[in-house]
């Protein structure tokens, strides 16, 4: 998977969760792919029309990833679900699944779940997109990801357009809703990228592009 393109592949157990949520299966593997640097520096007034490519591209990408992975792990006799985006589904607020592919990426300690409700990363921040496989084969998990390692910052709640964070921290269990309002997120997401290349995705990327580890990684590779 790698080879094909992913940035960050990473093993967790999910066995914790309920049986329904994750098919029955005990592993989840998570694999993030990386927007170039530049796309994220592009969207600090409005989400671009190269960060709307990217966000296909991207997409793309992992659903190529994920349904390699699964099918290799299926020639070796294990059963793998891959959750691709034809799998997780889409509704007025976005990709939804009755596991997210946020909750495997903790399971894998590939990071948190930051105010804004995104993923954050040590080496990216929140410039990722997230896709998911669960298998039953026998891969060594990560420690997994607990609690959120956002601290006192306030940067994405206050740059926030929608003001749809909280400011709360997450931690392991906590619904999204009860830190987060993916409603107004939605309303504000469409208004902006009907401004910043004419709508027809819901995506704004504002909290990515602020998150000081996103800041981190962009200006590392700013040339």
């Amino acid at each position: 998977m790698l080879r094909l393109g992913a940035d960050i592949v990473g093993f967790g157990d999910i066995d914790e969760l309920p049986d329904d949520v994750r098919g029955g299966l005990p592993v989840g593997i998570s694999v993030a792919v990386v927007y170039p640097p530049e796309i994220i520096r592009g969207i600090t007034e409005l989400p671009t029309p190269e960060y709307r490519e990217w966000y296909d591209k991207l997409n793309e990408r992992l659903d190529a990833i994920v349904t390699y992975g699964a099918e290799t792990l299926r020639e070796m006799g294990y059963k793998a679900i891959a959750q691709t985006i034809e799998r997780v589904g889409y509704s007025e607020i976005g990709y939804n699944t009755t596991l997210p592919h946020k909750t495997v990426a903790t399971r894998a300690g590939i990071g948190w779940i930051g105010k804004s409700a995104l993923l954050v990363t040590d080496l990216y921040g929140s410039a990722i997109r997230l896709s998911s496989i669960l298998t039953d084969a026998p891969l060594e998990a990560a420690l997994p990801i607990n609690e959120s390692r956002c601290g006192d910052c306030m940067v994405c709640t206050e740059a926030c357009p929608a003001g749809a964070v909280s400011g709360r921290l997450w931690e392991n269990g906590l619904y999204r809703d009860e830190f987060f309002d993916p409603a107004k997120c939605c309303i504000k997401a469409q208004e902006r990228a009907v401004q910043g290349f004419g709508g027809g995705v819901v995506i704004c990327g504002k909290c990515i592009e602020v998150c000081p580890h996103t800041k981190q990684y962009t200006k590392l590779h700013n040339f």
